[in-house]
């Protein structure tokens, strides 16, 4: 199959090549501030690609007559006109991030909108959405899919819909914001071809510095004295011999000193993309083609004896197809075609087992190699990390996705001019299948003069299966009428019904159904109001008429300030509107039928060795037949404008958002039962905020440039949480921000016996020297679950972004900052914490600062112990850290050639460009050798730094 679709994409190339014809200038849109909200009254603008400036500014400094709309769900709405919170960026902004996943491209571009990347890993990429709170949903030319892997080079705009009227017909999928991506459609012109060539280097940002192994051996020795352990009785210290041989390095087969990190990685990887894509059509049909392969090569190592790859590389091929077409003149018709090929491979071992080995293994475990060739190990660490990397197989991952996406739209100008019909018809399949083949290998500890061996080698295992396979379809009829009357009334109205319907392997159906509408209203473009409703739900509830369907309405308000007559006296405003929403959306969480009473197969008794046995039966988690989907309560106020000949736009809203209904299990419950309650819907909480944007821009013949920042802030609070019965205010977790952290609070270290003495002793440990101690909240002088209370910030996350650009005579040079603050995070475990796993795991470059007597004042780190400290090891304040980081995200460089010279060889033009993404990061010292998104010891965040071509003919 693969090589059917190569064929077809080198097919379609040539086919795109010949059919090109001479290049004409094209229209398009974008957003200076790389955030979409510039727009209120002038967001798009007509572009001349014949410009030499036209790589960076493109088309976003000249106001447009029809700027471009806002895109909500099933409607788009004029700029002017728009009263819902939203804000988009556009496919020029996109295409300077050098990554496979248009959410890390998004990062720090629009308000309201959090991202972090957790993981660098080639293919799985992709950065977490954090919209006012909440995880939204994702939405691909109307259709819910939740594809982030993605050509973006098919991508029109991406746009954040925020507030309830732009969720309102949304119904149940409402309440957590959404993220609608818009692919290129067809234009009434020439062809355009356009063939981009890029390639990039990718380096590790940041990964846990272990300690040698004299360092290790030494504070290993250091934590058995702290803990007591009898030198005299125990082999678990190393003698002088030992430790000189580790600092020395006089011995390296015997007394090994490995950096498994350095040994089994590179420092840098390749990504290489090439996308070639079409664009045109005439008055009766309209088109855009787009083919994608993407080659992200892996960090680990690999060896030529091997005939397979063991790197955890990723290929992508993806193939876009939109084509609109005018079957007669009232009637338009078009199909959208997806496919994707996503094709991923790793070490047999897997790549996460591998990391995680990096953790847990200290440098002195074993040599990678012993003295006679042979894979080191031991009876404790038989995982020799080489040999998982480059000697235990390969594990291959195949995943195939389609999505086709059909609709007819009628007019109805003969029975009532502005009307029409639509209707539309959805197929989203995916297909994820593995193959493993897997090797055993042995390791060897020498022993004197022999060898003693562990494991076995050349057992070979061979698997394949269906990890996932999930299907989708999707349906919609909707009727619409659009129409200003006697120039001074607009009305604008739609109203659909839809069905929703997916199923993941052998589950039943999840089908949500229901009907939604908005109606619009406004007086001459100053005064605006709109109502929007859904009324729909899911199968997944129990039809007893009160919780099957929900109700979610929401009103909008705008007025456009600008338009008052009062306002001609003020000629540096050009635009300023005050606007509003007040709602209730929906957020459906039904789980797989949990209104039905479930009783399972249990544990097996057998009587006698003859009698026989028999199953008994359990009882599954108590059913609720009350469930119901959870709501939102949502107020959104903003202000927008435009000032100084447009040069200068700003933005700012508030947001408040109570959420009800919240599914979650009763604190109250009795254990007494012998069975898990369940999720019922009784939890309340608050989210509420700031987002705050201005730009500058200047237009010029030859110099053009524009500065823009954002900043946002998302508070919230428990309003009700069946809490079970707690003796202290101190310990609610009602009133406290969502998800805050719980613990001890720290007050530093005992630096004397005498604060030993003095302070509340903790239940079941004696401290020692070094020992965090904890502040005895109530009094009673015992530290105790009782003195546990809200640690760290409470502090609403704030975080923000800036970026700027300057073009000239062909020259051009963006960025983009990326900010965050009162952000925190809890550092322990493998990845923190010295020898977890019993005293055998790892030691930290963290752990140098440990307490010591002659480091009392100066320590960062507890006294050292041998495996897990219940004094130190517990929940506490001591171990969060503020994680604030400021980031270089994305910088872009380019050059266009002049039009004078490209023109003479048919071409329409031609940019040189160079950007990287993830450049420079500036954060605090605990994070000064990880990466302050990806801190924990996953596969590290990339920088990458990018160089391509675009041609257009």
């Amino acid at each position: 199959m693969k090589l059917i679709f190569i064929r077809f994409m080198f097919f379609c190339g040539i086919l795109l090549l010949t059919c090109s014809s001479k290049a004409v200038p094209r229209k398009t849109t974008t957003d200076p501030c790389h955030a979409g909200w510039l727009a209120q009254k002038y967001t798009g603008t007509v572009f001349d690609t014949n410009s030499p400036v036209a790589t960076l500014v493109k088309d976003s400094l000249v106001p447009l007559k029809n700027p471009q709309p806002v895109q909500l769900p099933y409607v788009t709405v004029p700029q002017q006109l728009a009263v819902a919170s939203t804000d988009a960026v556009y496919n020029s902004d996109l295409l300077k991030s050098p990554v496979t996943s248009f959410g890390n491209a998004l990062a720090c571009r629009m308000a309201g909108l959090h991202t972090l990347q957790f993981s660098g890993l080639p293919g799985s990429d992709g950065a977490s959405f954090n919209v006012r709170g909440q995880t939204p949903v994702i939405i691909v030319d109307g259709v819910v899919t939740g594809l982030t892997q993605y050509d973006l080079e098919e991508i029109e705009s991406v746009t954040v819909l925020k507030d309830a009227s732009a969720m309102a017909m949304l119904g149940v999928r409402g309440s957590n914001g959404a993220i609608l991506v818009t692919t290129k459609k067809g234009i009434e012109a020439k062809p355009l071809v356009s063939l981009t060539v890029q390639t990039a280097t990718q380096q590790p940002l940041g990964y846990p510095k272990a300690v040698n192994a004299y360092d290790y051996a030494r504070l290993r020795n250091e934590a058995l004295r702290n803990d007591g352990i009898d030198s005299a009785n125990s082999g678990l210290y190393y003698s002088q011999t030992a430790l000189d041989a580790y600092k020395n390095h006089s011995d390296p087969y015997n007394y090994p000193d490995v950096n498994y990190w350095k040994e089994v990685t590179k420092n840098s990887s390749m990504l290489n993309r090439y996308t070639l894509s079409t664009r045109g059509g005439n008055r009766f049909a309209k088109y855009f083609v787009s083919l994608e392969h993407v080659n992200q090569s892996g960090f680990f190592k690999t060896v030529d004896s091997n005939t397979y790859n063991t790197n955890n590389n990723f290929k992508s091929y993806i193939i876009r197809s939109n084509v609109d077409v005018n079957i007669t003149p009232k009637l338009t018709g078009g199909i959208y075609l997806l496919g994707r090929i996503q094709n991923a491979n790793e070490p047999g071992a897997t790549t996460s087992l591998i990391l995680g080995n990096i953790l847990i293994t200290p440098a002195n475990a074993y040599p990678v190699l012993n003295e006679n060739g042979s894979l080191g190990g031991s009876q404790i660490y038989q995982n020799n990390i080489w040999a998982q990397t480059v000697a235990s197989g390969y594990r291959q991952n195949y995943k195939r996705d389609v999505l086709v996406n059909v609709y007819l739209k009628r007019t109805l100008d003969e029975l009532l001019p502005g009307l029409w019909i639509k209707a539309k018809v959805a197929y989203y399949g995916s297909l994820s299948e593995s193959i493993y083949r897997g090797k055993s290998f042995a390791v060897y500890q020498k022993n004197g003069s022999s060898y003693t061996q562990f494991g076995a080698n050349g057992t070979q295992g061979n698997s394949n299966g269906i990890d996932y396979q999930g299907r989708l379809d999707y349906e919609e009829f909707s009727a619409g009428y659009d129409k200003t009357i006697n120039e001074d009334h607009g009305l604008n109205a739609i109203v659909l019904v839809n069905r929703d319907n997916s199923s993941n392997g052998y589950d039943l159906p999840y089908t949500i159904t229901g009907t939604s509408g908005r109606i619009a209203y406004n007086y001459k473009g100053r005064y605006m109001v709109e109502g929007s409703w859904g009324i729909n739900g899911s199968n997944r509830y129990p039809d007893n008429g009160n919780t099957k369907r929900g109700v979610f309405p929401a009103i909008g308000l705008g007025w456009n300030i600008d338009q008052e007559a009062f306002m001609a006296n003020v000629p540096f405003v050009s635009a300023l509107k005050l606007y509003g929403s007040y709602g209730r959306t929906g957020w459906d969480r039904p789980g797989y039928f949990v209104y039905y009473p479930r009783f399972l197969d249990g544990p097996g008794y057998y009587f006698g060795t003859s009698a026989g046995g028999a199953t008994t039966i359990t009882e599954g988690t108590l059913a609720n037949p009350n469930i119901t989907f959870q709501k939102a309560n949502k107020l959104n106020i903003g202000l927008s404008g435009h000032m100084l000949k447009d040069q200068l736009a700003f933005k700012v809203e508030y947001y408040r958002n109570n959420y009800y209904d919240i599914l979650m299990q009763r604190g109250n419950n009795s254990t007494l039962l012998g069975n898990e309650y369940p999720d019922e819907n009784i939890g309340k909480n608050r989210y509420f905020g700031w987002e705050g944007q201005v730009s500058w821009r200047q237009t010029g013949n030859k110099l053009q440039y524009f500065i823009a920042a954002n900043a946002s802030t998302i508070g919230s609070k428990v309003l009700y949480a069946d809490e079970v019965n707690r003796p202290y205010e101190w310990m609610k977790r009602t009133g406290q921000p969502v998800s805050q952290r719980f613990g001890y609070i720290a007050e530093g270290l005992y630096q004397s016996q005498d604060e030993i003495n003095t302070r509340a002793t903790t239940v079941g440990y004696k401290p020692q020297l070094g020992d965090i101690k904890y502040k005895d909240l109530n009094a009673d002088g015992i530290i105790n679950q009782n003195d546990q209370a809200a640690m760290g910030t409470t502090k609403p996350l704030f975080f923000y972004g800036i970026s700027f650009g300057v073009s000239w005579k062909g020259f051009d040079i963006s960025a983009v900052l990326q900010g965050v603050q009162n952000y925190q995070v809890y550092l322990g475990g493998n990845y923190y914490w010295a020898f977890p796993d019993n005293g055998l795991g790892q030691a930290w470059s963290e752990n140098l600062g440990r307490w010591t007597p002659d480091n009392a004042a100066g320590a960062t780190y507890p006294r050292l112990s041998y495996g897990i400290n219940t004094n130190n090891h517990a929940t506490s304040s001591y171990w969060l850290r503020n994680n604030n980081f400021i980031r270089l995200k994305n910088a872009e460089i380019g050059y266009s050639l002049p039009q004078s010279l490209i023109s003479k060889i048919r071409l329409q033009t031609v940019r040189v460009f160079a950007n990287g993404y993830n450049l420079l990061t500036w954060a605090a010292s605990d994070f000064s050798d990880r990466d302050p998104e990806a801190y924990f010891g996953s596969y590290p965040v990339q920088r990458l730094v990018n160089f391509g071509i675009n041609i257009k003919f």
